[in-house]
């Protein structure tokens, strides 16, 4: 074989491997942590006071059963309105994801059912708001099935 034959062989091999690149990288799937993350940096401020807010109170816990997921909310806020939403955030696929308005019960708590997680590592993002007051929370989950 003449260098002509090696030198032809080593630009096929090149473009080649840059059209498999190419497709890779364009079939690749991204998942954003928001749609729109601008709008949500801007209002982060609520976030942080949230924060500030809800380190007064005694914490939210996150248990499971076998059929449930149970969100427990502050002892000290029973008994009032609270407004918000939950969500279930798993950074690896966003079609894992859960959110779900506030609908706490009498005891402080709210119940998902555990058909409509899938197995996985959760941040459970929780923000309310009783009064004008407003709380923000962030727990690890790890869900069991």
């Amino acid at each position: 074989m003449n260098w002509g034959y090696k030198l032809l062989f080593v630009f096929a091999a090149f473009a080649t491997l840059i059209g498999v690149l190419v497709y890779k990288s364009m079939n690749t799937k991204f998942e954003l942590v928001s749609k729109e993350y601008y709008k949500d940096e801007l209002r982060y401020q609520d976030n942080i006071d949230g924060s500030a807010n809800a380190a007064k109170l005694s914490g939210i816990n996150i248990t499971q059963t076998e059929n449930y997921v149970a969100v427990s909310f502050p002892k000290e806020q029973n008994g009032f309105t609270k407004t918000g939403d939950i969500w279930f955030y798993c950074a690896t696929d966003a079609s894992k994801d859960l959110r779900k308005p506030l609908n706490v019960n009498n005891n402080g708590e709210q119940l998902f059912f555990k058909k409509d997680l899938l197995a996985n590592n959760y941040l459970v993002k929780i923000s309310w708001k009783v009064g004008n007051t407003n709380y923000y929370s962030e727990k690890k989950f790890a869900l069991n099935k």
